[in-house]
């Protein structure tokens, strides 16, 4: 299947300025298509060729420097198997996908990584991880997930369970105090403030 990429991703790739992509397209020397809003899109392998070797690339997490050292023992038993690979690690929470290394792993993946390699799947996230499958096969690229248990932080889990807990009941705390703002504004039709004050004018 052929990999379509933007003009400034395949000047990065290619090492050449855009003039140089476009006289390149105007000879021939390398395949492009137009999308349906008259954007160029370059196939990087109509000039790479066999040449363009991707690599693979490892990736370990933890969620706190607190856990450096179990950061340590995934890389060096990920980079024991795959020797040559590219390593990607992260110090942040698996229920956040806003992470430096991960978000530069999925940058790379279009045209680069042939294969991710992760000891969890929850080092990936610990929800979504489905998401990432699919973008790894969007990309050709092969996600091997090793299920090595002693590489899952079990009190990270609890950690992240928690914060989960957190962010939910903050939620309903302050749903709650919504609620109550709405029942005590009187300008409201059918609030209990409204209701009073047409109690009294009744009264009157």
């Amino acid at each position: 299947m052929t990999k379509y990429v933007t003009p400034r991703k395949a000047c990065k790739i290619l090492q050449v300025s855009d003039k140089t992509l476009r006289n390149w397209e105007l000879v021939g020397k390398i395949s492009a298509i137009r999308t349906p809003s008259n954007q160029r899109r370059y196939d990087i392998d109509s000039v790479l060729g066999g040449r363009h070797d991707r690599i693979t690339a490892i990736y370990a997490r933890v969620s706190s420097y607190k856990q450096r050292e179990d950061l340590y023992r995934q890389v060096s038993y990920l980079q024991s198997i795959y020797l040559q690979a590219k390593v990607f690690k992260d110090i942040g929470s698996g229920l956040k996908f806003k992470r430096k290394a991960l978000l530069a792993l999925l940058g790379h993946m279009s045209g680069d990584i042939s294969a991710v390699v992760v000891g969890h799947q929850d080092r990936l996230a610990r929800f979504g991880g489905e998401l990432i499958k699919w973008i790894c096969e969007q990309n050709n690229c092969q996600l091997m997930v090793l299920s090595r248990n002693e590489l899952s932080c079990e009190r990270e889990m609890v950690e992240d369970i928690l914060a989960i807990i957190h962010v939910f009941s903050s939620r309903l705390y302050g749903l709650g105090k919504y609620k109550s703002a709405i029942k005590e504004d009187s300008s409201l039709p059918g609030s209990q403030a409204s209701s009073k004050m047409e109690d009294l004018d009744c009264g009157k």
